[in-house]
């Protein structure tokens, strides 16, 4: 559908400004969407995306903004969530807010429960939400507990909840971030089928190819402003190059830094390194990986889903996954027991996860002590922390990262998907790793954020360590990394420089079921 055509506006909303103690997230955004049309809207880490969405969903309750919302033509005043899904209006958070041991049904329900009297109707709650997952294409029994189905599954189940409240305006943010290609396919064609209901959708998203594939507009904030509001099926071809040039204010023709690595010396070996499944002993996640990294070196592992590279990466730091794990890590030509955490962390070993939020960064507590919470011996004194040095150090990390916030003081769940990577990084960086293994290091992060991230890893390169990237992203991986390790059903299938990386080189062998390429 055009933009430009005489489709009915069904959401307006009118110079919204949104004010946080010694910040102004949002300064005078202006958003038109019209019926049935699929609506991207995309910007930065920071630019008040989420922040927009939560002022019309009725997290920040009217009064607590400036400016007007319209929706089917009539002013709302929404004072919670509540009030916005009474008028059709339903938002799925990037972080799922599903209960992982109620059922499917009993999620879809919770609120809304199927009952006469009090008395909940089980034979109605569950044939209603078997409707509801047919017609989201999700093949899982009603009773099935949410702890027991994958990330694109629940993102399923939240969308089947929406439509049982008769959603008019379906608001997704990040909805494919922890989704792998096959389930963000399915996702996008689900989409596709409500706007062909009539379900109206707006969608943020950080991945511009989906936005160029689905989205019928796009509107684009900066710094907390609309900057432009772009017509996906018009005259003018979007691609993404032009997309980036509105999001960060000039045009990115190369995404990845230049960087002209000094190899050195190997630094990190891995012999045979094996690796069971901790549910199902039986079955081989890891099988007899054998890889190097030199120092000043980027090695990348490119895996499908379910190819073993988080396995491979947590197994290696402190056993922190797998069962019956056995082969040799040798750091700087020397044998390392990395059995635990810490004995990992004492061998020059440091593991950026690919769930930041979950295994990387305490949220409710502030930068300084994420920042030094990996090596808190190397600024104590019998036991107590010199609360001066941890200051100065975090003071320090923050300019040399750039992290955006005025103190590291502040909260690291307040801050944004790069800044938070940025502490992540600093904390490993601040025990001196020999070797750092980053999962995922730009998952859920702008093309601006990402540009930075790549030039702090190439600048650990460039200092001597060694470091391993572990990406879903085959451009990330061809664009970063010096070599590149391809991963297959546990077993390194292939090794492939630089200059010979090519996505369809790297599937060639991500896709090989036997064989192990020799080296």
């Amino acid at each position: 559908m055009s933009a430009t055509g005489e489709q009915q506006i069904i959401l307006e909303m009118r110079d919204i400004t949104k004010t946080f103690p010694g910040v102004k997230a949002l300064s005078g955004v202006t958003l038109k969407v019209r019926k049935g049309e699929v609506h991207a809207i995309c910007g930065e880490n920071g630019a008040g995306k989420s922040t927009l969405m939560k002022v019309l969903s009725g997290v920040h309750p009217h009064g607590t903004y400036d400016g007007d919302i319209f929706f089917e033509g009539h002013p709302c005043h929404y004072k919670s969530i509540r009030d916005s899904e009474h008028d059709g209006i339903v938002i799925i958070h990037q972080e799922l807010a599903l209960s992982p041991y109620l059922s499917i049904a009993e999620n879809i329900f919770l609120g809304n429960e199927q009952a006469t009297r009090g008395v909940i109707n089980w034979y109605k709650t569950n044939a209603e939400a078997s409707k509801l997952l047919t017609r989201v294409g999700l093949s899982e029994l009603p009773d099935t507990k949410i702890v027991n189905i994958g990330v694109g599954k629940q993102q399923l189940v939240e969308i089947a909840k929406a439509l049982s409240k008769d959603v008019k305006l379906l608001i997704l943010d990040e909805p494919t971030a922890a989704l792998n290609d096959e389930d963000s396919a399915h996702l996008l064609g689900l989409i596709r089928s409500l706007r062909a209901e009539g379900i109206t959708c707006i969608i943020i998203s950080h991945k511009l190819n989906e936005i160029a594939a689905i989205a019928d507009s796009t509107t684009i904030i900066r710094d907390g402003m609309t900057i432009e509001t772009l017509d996906m099926h018009g005259a003018e071809k979007i691609t993404e190059e032009r997309i980036i040039r509105g999001m960060v204010g000039r045009s990115l023709d190369n995404r990845f830094p230049d960087h002209s690595p000094t190899v050195g010396d190997e630094v990190f070996r891995l012999v045979d390194w094996t690796v069971y499944h901790p549910q199902d002993p039986s079955r081989v996640v890891v099988d007899k990986a054998n890889l190097t990294v030199r120092r000043g070196e980027i090695v990348g592992i490119a895996g499908l889903m379910g190819a073993g590279r988080t396995e491979l990466a947590m197994s290696v730091f402190g056993r922190s996954w797998g069962t019956k794990i056995s082969g040799q890590v040798f750091v700087k030509g020397q044998q390392v027991d990395t059995s635990s955490v810490t004995n990992a962390i004492k061998a020059g070993l440091a593991y950026a996860s690919e769930d930041r939020k979950r295994f990387g960064l305490n949220l409710i507590d502030d930068i300084k002590h994420n920042n030094t919470s990996a090596a808190l011996g190397k600024i104590s004194s019998r036991g107590v922390v010199d609360q001066a040095e941890e200051y100065r150090i975090a003071e320090e990390y923050r300019r040399k990262l750039n992290t955006k916030t005025p103190t590291v003081d502040a909260v690291v769940g307040k801050l944004s998907g790069g800044n938070q990577q940025k502490v992540v990084l600093s904390k490993w960086m601040f025990t001196d790793p020999d070797v750092l293994i980053l999962d995922e290091p730009t998952r859920g992060i702008d093309v601006g954020a990402k540009y930075e991230i790549y030039t702090h890893i190439n600048a650990l390169a460039d200092a001597g360590k060694g470091v391993l990237v572990i990406s879903s992203e085959l451009p990330e991986l061809i664009g970063l990394c010096d070599r590149i390790y391809a991963l297959s059903q546990g077993r390194i299938t292939g090794e492939v420089p630089r200059a010979e990386a090519t996505q369809e080189h790297l599937m060639h062998f991500m896709t090989k079921e036997k064989e192990v390429a020799g080296r």
